[in-house]
């Protein structure tokens, strides 16, 4: 599908700053991956061209999923893809690595008892204060970047008034410039028919100087 042909296009571009994980349960909405599904994923990515790195345990072992993400981030000259083996529903004492924790909520009753096999001390719903306490310290850093990057921000716009104010309208507020709708080719039922893909290159082709 697309979705594999952008991969293969990451590959060939080696876009070293792409990371992706690959959460491998071997869980589907029907029962095991074995039921449909036996290829090697980390080989097909390496055909593409990908770096392939593999975290054994993803349910306690959260030091081998930052060594992977520092291991990626090392890596300039390819997309890496980091496969990390876990169990889903972990901690579930009726209901881990089975298609009963995939598609529907474990329940009320298994909740309890997959808090208690955790040893979660905590209610539903209920947060450790710890956990406000970290995101407080890294909205705090975000806020320091954000402020920084306003400052770059209007430093450029001040430098460069016609590409910031493109940047603004492209990146910024999403918006496609004016009249991009009227360099549309025009046509009439009584056009000769042709193929849609070169509809779309005709439609491309009008609307790249608008862009």
């Amino acid at each position: 599908g697309i979705s594999h042909e952008a991969c293969a296009y990451a590959g060939h571009l080696g876009l070293g700053k792409l990371i992706a994980f690959y959460d491998d349960n071997g869980i589907t909405i029907d029962g095991h991956t074995d039921l449909s599904f036996t290829e090697d994923v980390g080989k097909r990515f390496e055909a593409y061209g990908w770096q392939v790195l593999t975290v054994t345990d993803g349910n306690t072992d959260v030091a081998a999923i930052r060594k992977a993400i520092e291991e990626a981030k090392a890596c300039t000259d390819k997309p890496t893809l980091i496969k990390v083996k876990t169990i889903i529903g972990y901690g579930s004492p009726n209901k881990a690595d089975s298609h009963d924790a995939h598609g529907a909520p474990l329940g009320a009753e298994e909740g309890e008892a997959t808090r208690k096999q955790l040893g979660w001390k905590y209610g539903e719903f209920e947060v450790p204060q710890q956990v406000y306490d970290i995101f407080r310290k890294h909205a705090a850093a975000g806020a320091a970047k954000q402020a920084e990057w306003n400052k770059t921000w209007a430093a450029y716009q001040e430098k460069e008034p016609e590409l910031a104010a493109q940047f603004k309208r492209a990146v910024l507020d999403r918006q496609l410039p004016d009249g991009w709708a009227d360099a549309l080719p025009k046509l009439t039922p009584d056009d000769n028919g042709k193929a849609t893909r070169l509809h779309s290159q005709d439609c491309i082709n009008a609307i790249a100087s608008t862009l």
